[in-house]
């Protein structure tokens, strides 16, 4: 374990999802504070290809080294009600991106997090994996599957001296969102988040840093909501 429990230097990070929003975000900050960082994005690899993401990891490894932390940051959504022609496609990528993929590349990885006994993960799911929203039912299962595999993980690494956490953005200013129209955001964001607006993506990469920490050894399991105060409000 390094000498500095608040530190990351020196430590080997693959974050998928790199390219844009919070997996961007995690990424630079990561790689600002001394982290060695590999991304992984869908422009590079198919994660929703099962068989495509240890071949991936592998090169991650070769290029840096054994990897310390994982960053599952990488997601679709692909809006569907439920007779729509389009369903079943869109909930068997969104399944694979979101959620098989995240316990694939931990598996790709968990050799290496439990060498040393400090690996850390953290996996991104969102508010959504605590509500539900209309037309979007693979996202939603989706996320409340990453909680549930969060916390499996969690256990299954308890005795290594890995911690495996969990963050849930709330309403963030992404591509993801980028389809949503500015004055709806407004409107959102005014009824919906005591904050009264939508978080920006290094909001959000500072949280999940956090639980990157050496110092953060004890905390496992974890749901962590960064949303401006939306689920509070809404419980």
């Amino acid at each position: 374990m390094p000498d500095d429990l608040r530190s990351v230097a020196g430590r080997v990070a693959l974050v998928t999802g790199a390219a844009s929003g919070i997996g961007r975000a995690t990424a630079e900050l990561l790689a600002s504070l001394g982290a060695r960082v590999g991304g992984i994005d869908r422009a590079q690899v198919d994660l929703a290809d099962r068989a495509a993401i240890a071949p991936a990891v592998a090169r991650v490894r070769e290029e840096l080294g054994p990897i310390d932390i994982v960053v599952n940051a990488a997601g679709v959504s692909r809006p569907a009600a439920l007779d729509d022609p389009g369903w079943n496609d869109a909930w068997d990528e969104t399944i694979a991106v979101n959620l098989t993929a995240q316990g694939s590349v931990v598996r790709a990885c968990a050799d290496d997090l439990r060498r040393n006994g400090d690996g850390r993960v953290v996996n991104i799911a969102s508010t959504e994996g605590q509500g539900a929203t209309r037309f979007i039912a693979a996202y939603t299962a989706s996320k409340h599957g990453v909680i549930g595999l969060t916390r499996a993980l969690a256990m299954e690494f308890a005795d290594s001296g890995v911690t495996v956490n969990c963050v849930c953005p709330g309403p963030i200013h992404t591509g993801m969102t980028a389809v949503i129209p500015d004055d709806d955001k407004t409107k959102f964001a005014r009824r919906r988040v005591p904050m009264r607006r939508y978080g920006e993506p290094g909001e959000v990469a500072q949280m999940i840093v956090s639980l990157l920490l050496p110092a953060a050894s004890y905390t496992t399991g974890a749901v962590l909501n960064v949303d401006g105060g939306l689920l509070v409000q809404n419980t």
